[in-house]
Formats: C-alpha cells, sequence, structure tokens
C-alpha cells in the first residue's frame, strides 16, 4: 500500500491513496499553516477511529440491524515535549440500539488485540530516506 502526498506550498499537503481519495492537510496558524485541511495528528487519531470502527462494525455485523448510532471519539494527549506525539490515546464509543454490552465489549477487544492495523502500526519501527534532486542520499547524521 503507497500513499503519495505532495506539497501545495506553506504548511499544505495533499496525499492521495491507492483508493484514489484525495486527504488535504494543513497546519494552524501557530505553525505558519492556514489550516485548509486536516492536522496531521487530527488524521492519526480519525484513522484509529476509523479503523476500530470498521473492526467493531465487521465483528457485530449479524447486530448491525439493531443498532441505530455508532459514534467514536478520539483524545488524544500529547508530550509537552518535542517532538510532541501521542502519549495517550482514549477511544470513547458512544452506540444506541438493542445490543448487549459484552457483544460490542467483544468486538472493542477483539478489533484493539487482533484487528486494527493502524492502533497496531504506531508501534511500527519507521524509516526514512531521502531522494535529492533525483538522486538517493545518505543519512548523513
Amino acid at each position: 500500500m503507497k500513499v503519495q502526498t505532495k506539497w501545495n506550498g506553506q504548511r499544505a499537503f495533499t496525499a492521495t491513496g491507492d483508493s484514489g481519495y484525495e486527504i488535504n492537510m494543513d497546519a494552524t496558524a501557530a505553525y505558519g499553516g492556514e489550516g485548509k485541511g486536516v492536522t496531521p495528528t487530527e488524521m492519526l487519531l480519525a484513522s484509529v477511529a476509523g479503523c476500530i470502527g470498521i473492526d467493531v462494525t465487521m465483528i457485530l455485523k449479524p447486530h448491525l440491524d439493531a443498532i441505530t448510532k455508532i459514534e467514536i471519539e478520539t483524545d488524544g494527549t500529547r508530550k509537552e515535549e518535542l517532538p510532541k506525539g501521542f502519549n495517550a490515546i482514549a477511544v470513547t464509543f458512544a452506540i444506541d440500539g438493542n445490543i448487549d454490552a459484552k457483544k460490542v465489549w467483544r468486538a472493542i477487544n477483539l478489533g484493539k488485540q487482533k484487528y486494527c492495523a493502524v492502533s497496531d502500526s504506531l508501534k511500527a519501527d519507521i524509516s526514512f530516506h531521502l531522494i535529492l534532486n533525483g538522486e538517493d542520499t545518505e543519512n548523513i547524521y
């Protein structure tokens, strides 16, 4: 899976995935952006919610007709020092419908422990490469 991300000037970027959909990202004014898109950290929280939400709805598929609402709030707490990554993410499901809490908790726990690729990827080893003016360059640091 690949995502191509292109710079649009200042702090703005557009990412396009294999699906063909575009996501506009920008920094807030405090970081030199114009706020013309979601921030990357907002997108990360949304990705956690979307991933676990998809997993939960797949697991609860036989019971979806009994559910009238699923809303997911992700609340990230960030470190004070740079880089200001998340040190905690709280995910809250608000679900309405005629379904037993035990079934929903089973789905949430299975999503968390077995299926959610996004939250699992937050533990990933991330490497960086630089191609400058068409040439692969070594990390000089």
